[in-house]
C-alpha cells in the first residue's frame, strides 16, 4: 500500500493524472434523455453523416506575345470610335525609364475615357487633331486590362522563369482566347517544341487562396471546423458533416457579407458599399515602410465612397472617420482616410486604395489576412460543382458504433498477447491501463482544438495503441532481463536505454508521418496528425510514468531486494 501511495508524490504522476482529467474535462462526455450519450468531440463525414462537395477552379494560364502599339489601337479605338496613328512608344523599349504611348486622333478624346490604361494627358493640336499620352503603364498591364474587360473576370500576371504568365481566373478555350488576342494583333506564345504556352486550370498560390477563402467563410457562418481540402491542383472537396446536400451547396455557393462603413459621430457609422463593388483583390506588398492590401473599386462603388466621404466631413477631418470593414458583421479592419486621399477625393473618385496595416511580422500576417477577408465577398476565381453526395446519419453512426468496437476488440487483443507473454497481472493492469490513458488524452487534443475524428483519425489512435504497447513491451523486458529485477541502479540504466530505443522508433514515425502532414493527402492527413499526437503523448507522459509504475508495483529497492508479487 505504502507503494501505491508513493506512486501519487511524484511529480510526473501528478502531470500524467492531471492530464488525463483534463482530458476527459475537454472531452465531457455526458448523457442526455432522448440524445443518449454525448461529447464535444466532432465526428467527421463518415462517422456522423452528411454532404460532401467537390469543386473545380476555372482559369487558365497563358503566355502572350503582343505589339504594344497594336494592343494600344486595338484597346483605344473601339472606346473612341475612331482610328488613331501611334507618334512615340517606349512600352517595347527594354531599361527604358519612361513607359508610355503617345498616339493622335482626329475624336474627341476625354482623359477618364482612358483613365483605366494609366495616367492620361489630352492636348488639343491644330487642324482638329487631338493628342494623347498614356503613361505609368506596361504592355503587361495593357495586356491584363484587355482581357478582364474582354471576358469580365480578373487577370493576374504571374513572373516565371519562362517570362510573364497570365492567369486568367474564368472559364476560357484555347480557341475562345485566341480569338480574343487577334483583335489585338496578339497571339499566344509558342513553347520551343511548337505547342502554345496555353493550360486550363489556376495557380498553385490562386488554388490554395481559394481554400484559406473558403475556410474564412465557413468559419465566419459558425460551422465547425469544415475541413477544406485541395485535390490535385484543379479542385476542391468540402466535407459538411451533419449537413444535408442542400444546405451545403447554398453555403459554398453563398458569398460572404462583406461591408464598409464609414465613422460619423462617436460610434455611430453610415453604409459605404457592400463586396460587390470590390473589383480585385491584391497581394499584400510592402512599401513605404509599412505592409499595404491593395484593392479596387467598380465605378459605382468608387463614386458611393467619394458621396459618402463628402456628406460626413471624412474629406475635411480624416482622423475623426475611420473607414471600417466588417465581414459577415463582424470588424476586420478599421483606419482613418489619408489626408492625400481625402484631397484627392475632393477632385473626384478614387478606384485603387490600399489599406496599410504596420510595420512588423503581425503587420504582414493582418495584410494577409485582410486580402482574404476583401475576396470573402467572392473566390478570386470561378468554380464549378463537379460531384457531390450524402453520406445517411444512420450509416455515419453505423460507422462510429464499429470504430469503437474496432478500438475495443484491438486494446483487449493485446491484453491478451501480453497477459499470455508475462502472466502477471501486476504487469498487465499498468500496461492496458496506460494505452487506455493515452487514447483518452489524444481525444483530449483532439476536443481542446476541434479536430474532427473520421475513420482515418480513428485508424491512427488504432495505431497509436501498437506503437504504445510495443514501446512499453521494451521498456518491460528491458527491466526484467534474464527474469531477474535488477537493482535501482541498474535498473536506471536499463529504463536510459529503452527510452533510447524508443525515442529512436518514435523519431522515425514522426518523420515518416510528416510528409503526409503537410502535404495533406486527404483523409491520410488525420491519420497522420491522430498517429503523431499518440506517440508525443505517449513519449512525452505515459512511457516515463510506466517505467514510475513499474518501479514501485515489482517492489524494486536499492539493494536489489525485489520481487514480483501476487
Amino acid at each position: 500500500m505504502s507503494d501505491i501511495k508513493s506512486l501519487f508524490k511524484n511529480p510526473r504522476v501528478i502531470i500524467f493524472l492531471l492530464l488525463l482529467l483534463g482530458s476527459i474535462v475537454a472531452i465531457h462526455p455526458s448523457y442526455t434523455p432522448g440524445e443518449g450519450v454525448t461529447t464535444n468531440l466532432n465526428f467527421g463525414l463518415d462517422l456522423e453523416g452528411g454532404s460532401w462537395l467537390q469543386i473545380k477552379l476555372e482559369g487558365a494560364l497563358a503566355q502572350i506575345d503582343a505589339n504594344s502599339g497594336k494592343l494600344v489601337s486595338g484597346i483605344v479605338e473601339p472606346i473612341i470610335g475612331s482610328p488613331i496613328e501611334i507618334t512615340k512608344n517606349s512600352l517595347d523599349v527594354g531599361g527604358s525609364a519612361e513607359k508610355s504611348v503617345t498616339f493622335t486622333t482626329s475624336a474627341a478624346v476625354s482623359a477618364s475615357q482612358l483613365e483605366s490604361l494609366g495616367t492620361v494627358s489630352v492636348d488639343k493640336l491644330s487642324e482638329g487633331k487631338t493628342q494623347v499620352t498614356i503613361s505609368d503603364t506596361s504592355k503587361e498591364y495593357l495586356i491584363q486590362t484587355y482581357l478582364s474587360k474582354a471576358l469580365d473576370a480578373e487577370v493576374v500576371s504571374i513572373s516565371t522563369e519562362n517570362g510573364i504568365t497570365y492567369e486568367i481566373r474564368t472559364a476560357v478555350t484555347e480557341q475562345q482566347l485566341e480569338t480574343l488576342l487577334e483583335k489585338v494583333g496578339a497571339s499566344i506564345h509558342k513553347n520551343e517544341d511548337g505547342t502554345l504556352a496555353f493550360k486550363e486550370g489556376v495557380s498553385t498560390e490562386t488554388r490554395d487562396l481559394t481554400k484559406e477563402i473558403l475556410s474564412d467563410k465557413l468559419n465566419s457562418l459558425g460551422l465547425k471546423d469544415i475541413p477544406v481540402r485541395t485535390v490535385g491542383e484543379d479542385y476542391i472537396l468540402i466535407d459538411f458533416a451533419g449537413i444535408d446536400l442542400a444546405t451545403a451547396k447554398e453555403i459554398a455557393e453563398k458569398p460572404g457579407k462583406f461591408e464598409i462603413r464609414i465613422q460619423t459621430t462617436g460610434n455611430e457609422t453610415q453604409h459605404v458599399l457592400y463586396g460587390d463593388a470590390i473589383q480585385s483583390v491584391g497581394i499584400p506588398s510592402f512599401h513605404d515602410g509599412q505592409w499595404h492590401t491593395s484593392f479596387t473599386l467598380n465605378e459605382e462603388g468608387a463614386r458611393q465612397l467619394q458621396k459618402v466621404a463628402l456628406e460626413t466631413g471624412a474629406i475635411d477631418n480624416p482622423d475623426s472617420h475611420y473607414l471600417i470593414m466588417y465581414l459577415d458583421e463582424v470588424e476586420i479592419y478599421g483606419a482613418p482616410l489619408s489626408y492625400s486621399a481625402a484631397e484627392k477625393l475632393r477632385e473626384g473618385p478614387i478606384y485603387s486604395w490600399e489599406a496599410s496595416t504596420g510595420t512588423d511580422e503581425a503587420a504582414k500576417t493582418e495584410a494577409t489576412a485582410l486580402q482574404v477577408h476583401l475576396r470573402a465577398g467572392a473566390l478570386p476565381v470561378n468554380v464549378k460543382l463537379v460531384g457531390s453526395g450524402h453520406v445517411d446519419a444512420g450509416l455515419g453512426e453505423q460507422f462510429k458504433t464499429a470504430a469503437l468496437i474496432t478500438g475495443l476488440i484491438s486494446l483487449v487483443a493485446v491484453a491478451a498477447v501480453v497477459y499470455f507473454k508475462y502472466k502477471r497481472p501486476e504487469i498487465l493492469i499498468p500496461m492496458v491501463g496506460t494505452s487506455f490513458s493515452e487514447v483518452i488524452m489524444i481525444l483530449g487534443v483532439a476536443a481542446v482544438i476541434g479536430w474532427q475524428l473520421d475513420l482515418a483519425s480513428i485508424a491512427g489512435i488504432i495505431a497509436s495503441i501498437g506503437t504504445g504497447i510495443d514501446h512499453l513491451v521494451i521498456i518491460t523486458d528491458e527491466v526484467l532481463y534474464e527474469g531477474k529485477l535488477p537493482p535501482t541502479r541498474v535498473f536506471k540504466s536499463r529504463i536510459t536505454k529503452a527510452f533510447t530505443i524508443i525515442l529512436g522508433a518514435a523519431s522515425t514515425n514522426i518523420i515518416a508521418l510528416s510528409p503526409l502532414v503537410v502535404m495533406g493527402f486527404g483523409s491520410l492527413k488525420g491519420f497522420a496528425i491522430t498517429t503523431i499526437i499518440g506517440v508525443f503523448i505517449g513519449v512525452i507522459f505515459a512511457r516515463p510514468v510506466y517505467g514510475v509504475v513499474i518501479k514501485e508495483l515489482l517492489h524494486v529497492d536499492e539493494n536489489g531486494n525485489a520481487s514480483i508479487t501476487e
